[in-house]
């Protein structure tokens, strides 16, 4: 029962991804080894944030829930380098617009996969108890992929020099909006004391409200695109 429990969520967690990727045109580009990379700079770039984290924004021994309400914004604003980085990932990849974000978008949705989802489930899932937990965990990695890539979208779209000004905004609303989205649940889960499964059905619609809204941008500079040179 257990490794069936276990073999669930693993596919339940990994098997969307290994779809992106094999339906996504990534497969026929060849592009496993690009987003293997991405995933070496996502790590790189976990590893500087928890340096700075470290270094200028220590936790407090405080008690007071503002002072924990102050971390999770510091954290959160630190977690603006994973935009540089993925940046970084798109303009040193030859290859198609959409090509360079679903590398990036996937392969750092995957390497954050690994690097925090894998463990917890291979020690929790093949617990002697069942636990919903491990299937909320599973979900939530599905939710963490459409947000990398939506992200990864949005910045591949602020880069281009044909979008029209008027959207700059929307689209930096759109960055801060998925990069603080943690912290909204957060203040969401201990000020509203909302359940776990209600919790994770907010997450699925914040970032399908942010996913959709990016695809509509992304549809219409292509559209816009394809009429101007035809």
């Amino acid at each position: 029962m257990t490794l069936f429990h276990f073999g669930n969520c693993f596919a339940l967690a990994y098997v969307p991804y290994f779809i992106t990727y094999k339906f996504s045109g990534l497969s026929e580009y060849s592009a496993f080894w690009k987003c293997v990379q991405a995933g070496g700079l996502y790590m790189f770039t976990q590893l500087c944030k928890m340096l700075v984290l470290a270094t200028f924004f220590p936790e407090s021994e405080g008690t007071l829930d503002i002072l924990d309400i102050i971390g999770d914004v510091l954290k959160s604003t630190v977690d603006l380098a994973d935009f540089v980085g993925i940046y970084f990932i798109m303009f040193h990849i030859a290859g198609k617009g959409e090509i360079k974000f679903m590398i990036a978008g996937l392969g750092w949705a995957t390497a954050e996969l690994v690097m925090t989802k894998f463990l917890p489930l291979w020690v929790g899932a093949r617990g002697v108890e069942f636990d919903w937990k491990f299937i909320q965990m599973s979900l939530d990695s599905n939710i963490s992929l459409v947000q990398h890539i939506a992200m990864a979208m949005l910045i591949w779209l602020w880069s281009r020099s044909d979008l029209n000004k008027s959207l700059y905004p929307v689209i930096i609303s759109l960055l801060l909006l998925g990069n603080y989205k943690p912290l909204v649940m957060i203040l969401l889960e201990h000020l509203a004391g909302i359940s776990s499964w209600l919790l994770l059905f907010l997450k699925a619609l914040y970032t399908g409200c942010i996913g959709l809204t990016t695809l509509q941008l992304y549809v219409s500079l292509t559209l816009t695109a394809h009429n101007h040179y035809t």
